[in-house]
């Protein structure tokens, strides 16, 4: 059976000595296939965080986050993450709890005015540290903005 994946899907097969990712591909009498859908997801959150100083602090951030398109990151993500749905609990509570600890460990670094007055540098160190967790589950940030 041929199968071919919508635009923003791809075809991940089973039944073979590993993961094979594809656009298009030939579905063999007891081989299984699923589907992946590629479209980033926004994470709403409000990080609690303390600065240097012990003041604490709301933190509103929104992040939208997907799969990054790169065979090594697809092949991560099919393993990892595709098997539960993308707005399940179980990914929404470790993409937030990844998001939650890089903010609170950076703001613990810095005094209440390093982050208020650096916001751009703020919000730059948060999003690396943030992409630097989530590469390991082949996730990828396409947009974050820290209110």
């Amino acid at each position: 059976m041929y199968k071919v994946a919508s635009a923003n899907d791809l075809i991940t097969g089973v039944g073979i000595d590993d993961i094979k990712i594809r656009e298009k591909a030939w579905v063999l009498p007891g081989q299984s296939y699923t589907f992946i859908d590629l479209s980033p997801v926004n994470y709403t959150s409000e990080v609690q965080a303390m600065s240097a100083e012990k003041l604490p602090f709301i933190l509103p951030a929104v992040f939208t986050i997907g799969p990054f398109d790169a065979r090594d990151s697809l092949k991560k993500y099919a393993k990892l993450i595709s098997s539960h749905d993308k707005n399940s609990s179980h990914v929404k509570e470790l993409v937030q709890g990844i998001i939650e600890g890089e903010t609170r460990v950076l703001a613990a670094s810095m005094t209440m005015e390093q982050i208020f007055k650096g916001t751009k540098e703020f919000k730059k160190e948060v999003f690396d540290k943030v992409q630097l967790e989530l590469d390991q589950f082949g996730l990828y940030i396409y947009n974050a903005n820290v209110k």
